[in-house]
This record gives structure tokens, C-alpha cells and sequence, in this order.
């Protein structure tokens, strides 16, 4: 169970990764765009929107599980490494489970803004129409795409009986 379980995390975050690389690509091509087409006293409407409501918000959320399920978080862990190998599991443990319970009520809470949000088909003002609702599933998905790669790590760390 376990292994179908990493590999459907695995899937998903790579999944987010790609997308989310995708997006910074694109986010660099629009503000060249837009840089060039200023140097001739032009510009490219909605650069500013489209980077802040769109690129910034999938290439930075996106990629979060990944960086979960690969241990690839900051951790100041000295005093930790110091204590014995259970008490480490221990607080790895513990850890684990306040990361679900703050990435599942972010995931929760996330969802419900994303669905009103679509609801209302919500805009900003701005000179052209401009739909915002759409960047709102980036913070759900990402959210409970952190905590498929928490929970994996999680069984990882019990099968294994360490830390990770």
C-alpha cells in the first residue's frame, strides 16, 4: 500500500513541479514581452495582473508538495540530531501531524474561498476584464497536494522506524 501511495505522490507532485515550471517560463517570456515592447513605447496590456494573479501565485504554490515529499524544507534540526533515535522519530511524528492539520485546514479553508470565488466569477478592477477566480484552485491543490506528500512521508517514517 505503501508504494502505491508514493508513487500516486510522486505522480502528483512531479505533476505540480512541471506545471509550475511551465508557469515561471512563461511569467520570464511575458515580462520580456513587456520590457521590449516598452522600449519602443509600447506595452503589453496586463502584465502586471496576469504576473501577479497567475505565474507568481502557480510557479511559488505549486511546487510545494514536491519540496515536502524530497525533504528539501529549510530545518533547523542541531538539537534534534543530538537525541536518541526514537525520540527523534517521536517528534518527526509529531511534526508530521501538525504539518496535516495546518495544511489540511489551509487545503479546507482554501477550497472554500476557490469555490465562492468561482461562484461569483470574480474579477478585479483593472482597465479590461480581468477573471481571477481561476488562480484561486492553485492554493487548494497545492495545499492537499503538501499533505498527500506529509502523509507519505509520515508512513515512510513509521515502515522505517527513523526520521526522515
Amino acid at each position: 500500500m505503501l508504494g502505491a501511495i508514493t508513487t500516486a505522490s510522486k505522480w502528483v507532485d512531479r505533476t505540480l513541479l512541471a506545471v509550475a515550471c511551465i508557469f515561471l517560463v512563461v511569467m520570464a517570456l511575458h515580462i520580456t514581452a513587456d520590457v521590449i515592447a516598452r522600449a519602443f513605447n509600447q506595452q503589453v496590456v496586463g502584465t502586471l495582473e496576469t504576473v501577479s494573479y497567475y505565474h507568481m501565485v502557480f510557479a511559488v504554490l505549486l511546487p510545494l508538495a514536491f519540496v515536502e515529499r524530497t525533504q528539501e524544507n529549510i530545518r533547523v534540526d542541531v538539537f534534534v540530531q543530538l537525541m536518541p533515535a526514537w525520540l527523534q522519530l517521536l517528534l518527526y511524528v509529531m511534526a508530521c501531524l501538525i504539518g496535516l492539520a495546518f495544511f489540511g485546514a489551509l487545503t479546507w479553508q482554501s477550497f472554500l474561498d476557490a469555490w465562492k470565488s468561482t461562484e461569483r466569477q470574480e474579477t478585479i478592477m483593472s482597465n479590461f476584464l480581468f477573471y481571477i477566480w481561476p488562480s484561486r484552485w492553485a492554493l487548494p491543490l497545492a495545499f492537499g497536494a503538501a499533505c498527500l506528500a506529509i502523509f507519505v512521508n509520515l508512513l515512510k517514517a513509521l515502515a522505517e522506524r527513523r526520521a526522515l
